[in-house]
């Protein structure tokens, strides 16, 4: 370990261990949606109840990010990100051995606890061992595994149903998870301990978890149930109560769990707001493109897998180049251009019609990737880089959060908005024209809040070196 930690090349090592971690959580949530429908035959559920697979994984996440950020920041980074992987492959075994459904779900929300230590943890652990000059570059290639492991699992996930079972695509993490844990207690940093001791805010983390649970409950399951519905409307207003009750606890304590100090940071709260709206664009085309291909186009499940694909390569290949750029130049030009081409990609596909050919959607998603990869590596950068050592776990599960945040949202207002308009997920002959006329609305209003997303970036300062928090060494 000695000689690794002393070479030049030590932060890379560093990078490469983070980004197992990040490949590992990316490939698992991928690689779970390609089996469901198995999983469905073989465990005899519904898709009502067959959904929590998915959504108590994602629920799970996003109440404990921040936490786990907190809790690294005070026991050490090494500490909970190494556990991190423990927690995720334990988790991953119980799933592959699950004989009924309610037995899966309870064990996704152990592998989401670990996948939350290690997302809290993984942006905040490269930003403190690399130097400013070289950081935008180290989080594109963040970037880019989170497009390898989104372009892996479906793919993979396909392959090992094929030829074994769907318990498989569990079991695949156990490697994984190994090998990260060995390469994370033997390389990462160790973290050096505040002189001083901090009490972990018990009351806080509490609040906030309960909070946003309920509250991303509505938010997820109110197209389903029923948006004026009394579940959907009790879990918004309680979800709200309880994060309103959590602001004023923070204000009181002396160590609060998220210091909201960080927010009269220009370059925190704009990186963060326009991050937000960026992925509620995003996801509104993401969640809808399929139903496109498959119900209008007529494509099959492969071809539209193909299409699909566009997307995670661009971002792969843009993300690292448009993060080396950020280091020199800055993180306001890349993160507004990159949203101004999310903007111009999201009316490319308000102008698809039921004729149009398989290479004619390729652009859209071509400018969709190079707009995501120009936008997230730079502004990751931007967000990390305005907060001191202290305060990076906490700010990179808020950061986490965001993202998670936004893809529930955009997810949510897309379904809702496409069918207050008349438009049908599977639509019946004579309906094509309402899918359309639905379809190109919800378009619009997503490239509107890319636009918006835009003029927030540019309100944003160049990150400085004197502000970043120094590499550890």
């Amino acid at each position: 370990m000695n000689n690794i930690t002393q070479t030049n090349n030590y932060r890379w090592y560093v990078l490469a261990t983070v980004s197992i971690g990040t490949f590992m959580a990316t490939l698992d949530s991928s690689i779970v949606n390609v089996a469901l429908p198995t999983i469905s035959k073989q465990l005899y559920s519904n898709l009502s109840s067959l959904q929590w697979v998915v959504t108590a994984y994602l629920l799970t996440i996003s109440s404990l990010l921040p936490v786990f950020g907190r809790i690294a920041d005070l026991l050490g980074r090494k500490k909970i990100y190494s556990l991190g992987f423990l927690v995720f492959t334990l988790g991953s075994i119980l799933c592959g051995l699950a004989q009924s459904l309610g037995f899966l779900i309870g064990m996704r929300v152990l592998q989401a606890v670990g996948a939350s230590m290690l997302m809290s943890n993984g942006v905040a652990i490269v930003t403190a061992v690399f130097p400013p000059q070289e950081r935008g570059r180290a989080l594109g290639l963040t970037g880019t595994v989170v497009a390898l492991g989104s372009l892996t699992g479906p793919a993979l996930g396909g392959i090992l149903i094929g030829l074994s079972s769907w318990h498989f695509i569990f079991f695949i993490n156990l490697p994984i998870g190994l090998i990260g844990f060995v390469m994370a207690r033997l390389i990462l940093p160790i973290d050096k301990p505040k002189k001083e001791k901090e009490d972990f805010d018990f009351a806080g983390a509490i609040l906030f978890s309960s909070g946003m649970i309920s509250l991303l409950l509505g938010i997820n399951n109110g197209e389903d149930w029923g948006w004026s519905s009394f579940p959907i409307i009790t879990s918004i207003i309680l979800g709200l109560i309880l994060l309103t009750v959590f602001a004023v606890v923070e204000r009181r304590v002396q160590h609060p769990m998220i210091d909201f100090s960080m927010f009269r940071s220009r370059p925190f709260l704009i990186g963060n707001l326009s991050g937000w709206l960026c992925f509620v664009a995003m996801f509104a085309n993401t969640m809808l493109l399929p139903f496109y291909l498959q119900q209008i186009l007529l494509y099959t499940p492969s071809q539209v897998g193909l299409l699909m694909t566009v997307f995670p390569i661009t971002m792969a290949i843009v993300a690292p180049l448009s993060g080396n750029a950020s280091d020199k130049f800055g993180p306001m030009i890349l993160t507004t251009t990159g949203l101004g081409i999310i903007a111009l990609g999201l009316f490319y596909f308000s102008t698809l019609t039921p004729s149009t050919q398989f290479y004619q959607v390729i652009p859209g998603s071509l400018l969709m990737g190079l707009g995501s990869g120009m936008f997230q590596s730079p502004n990751n950068s931007s967000v990390m880089s305005s907060v001191p050592r202290q305060k990076l776990g906490v700010a990179g599960g808020i950061n986490s959060l965001v993202r998670n945040v936004g893809m529930i949202t955009g997810i949510a207002f897309s379904v809702s908005l496409f069918e207050a308009l008349g438009g049908e997920t599977a639509p019946q002959p004579g309906q094509t024209a309402a899918f359309m006329f639905a379809y190109h609305t919800v378009m619009l209003v997503a490239m509107a809040i890319a636009i918006f997303a835009a003029f927030i970036s540019l309100n944003r300062k160049s990150y400085s070196k004197s502000d970043s928090p120094h590499p550890e060494q």
